[in-house]
């Protein structure tokens, strides 16, 4: 029996405490906003599951997690929801694992309205039907007023490494070049701006995006990929720095190279912020053997989520300094490691 012929069971418009108490309210809440929609393969307090994928000689099986808090969880190109499959598939996928499932476990604040609980759930379905993942299993709770903001979501992804399969920053060697697949800081500007405690006003959206096919594609096309990792908290500066001291590289960048918005640009000008520490959703950054960056870069851009792709540097041999980047003006400045957090509760 489906949505559009069962009529609720549900009583009232907002989560309750008696929601999370284990009776027949979270029963009904649960079946109503997440089960119904994610249909998962049984009502067991463990989801039993097989693949292929995992039977071939030499497969590895690859596992993650990882809490989503943001703030608000509705912003322009997506939500919490959104946030919590694309962030977990892509931590699958810039391994070099092909994402199968995922489990879900909701944080509820008493107050929190069933309608957005249904808006995030149906969010969440849609992102996983397109990256060919399973949200097989989860868990829901409910705190008192003010124990938490709203919602909270923790996702665990397990996926499939093909035998041969060797993604790793160990991989990056000098003469690498360094490709991104999109505009870098569009997610960590439109969280700023939805918050409008500055009185900002953009119409940027997320960059909240699943990679899984587009690395499945790159790898196609550049089978020498060394290594991947996804652009998030701390943004492209970051990872650059977490992977060349992995590989003992020196990672030089081009400033005129990067891909900004000019609007991305401009608000980080106005509020003192670097657009290469701005957090990400939807962006990569993938290290190649420079013979097969012009093939990963036409995979790239032949779908939606690549077609910004550009080349923002290569791996040199290791010097003092793990990450620079050319200025303009012929210059060069250190890309150190962020120390903190520019913005907070950011995804």
């Amino acid at each position: 029996m489906n949505m559009t012929t069962r009529v609720s069971r549900l009583r009232g418009d907002r989560v309750t405490l008696a929601h999370g108490g284990g009776g027949r309210a979270m029963r009904d809440l649960i079946e109503e906003v997440f089960t119904d929609v994610f249909r998962p393969p049984g009502r067991e307090d463990q989801a039993r599951l097989t693949s292929e994928a995992l039977q071939e000689a030499g497969a590895q099986l690859a596992f993650t997690t990882d809490g989503y808090v943001v703030t608000p969880v509705e912003f322009p190109g997506g939500d919490i929801g959104k946030l919590a499959v694309c962030g977990t598939v892509n931590d699958l996928a810039v391994g070099g694992a092909r994402p199968l499932w995922l489990s879900a476990s909701f944080i509820i604040e008493e107050g929190c309205e069933i309608a957005l609980l249904r808006r995030i759930a149906a969010t969440m379905a849609a992102e996983a039907e397109a990256a060919g993942v399973r949200i097989v299993t989860g868990d829901t709770k409910v705190v008192e007023k003010g124990g938490c903001d709203t919602l909270f979501v923790t996702t665990s992804g397990v996926g499939a490494i093909p035998p041969g399969r060797d993604i790793a920053a160990v991989n990056i060697r000098p003469g690498d070049v360094a490709i991104v697949n999109g505009v870098l800081g569009d997610h960590g500007a439109t969280i700023l701006a939805a918050r409008g405690d500055l009185a900002l006003s953009t119409p940027i959206e997320s960059d909240c995006a699943a990679l899984g096919h587009l690395m499945e594609d790159v790898i196609a096309a550049a089978p020498g990929m060394r290594a991947a990792r996804d652009l998030t908290r701390g943004g492209l500066a970051s990872a650059l720095n977490e992977m060349a001291a992995e590989a003992g590289v020196t990672v030089e960048l081009s400033d005129e190279a990067l891909p900004i918005r000019p609007e991305v640009r401009g608000m980080c000008e106005i509020l003192g912020l670097d657009p290469l520490y701005l957090a990400n959703e939807g962006r990569a950054v993938l290290f190649v053997p420079e013979a097969q960056a012009e093939a990963a870069l036409a995979a790239m851009r032949a779908r939606p989520e690549g077609e910004g792709a550009a080349v923002v540097g290569r791996a040199v041999t290791a010097g003092r300094i793990p990450v620079v980047t050319k200025t303009a003006f012929g210059g060069t400045r250190i890309v150190d490691m962020l120390v903190g957090e520019q913005l907070p509760r950011i995804c």
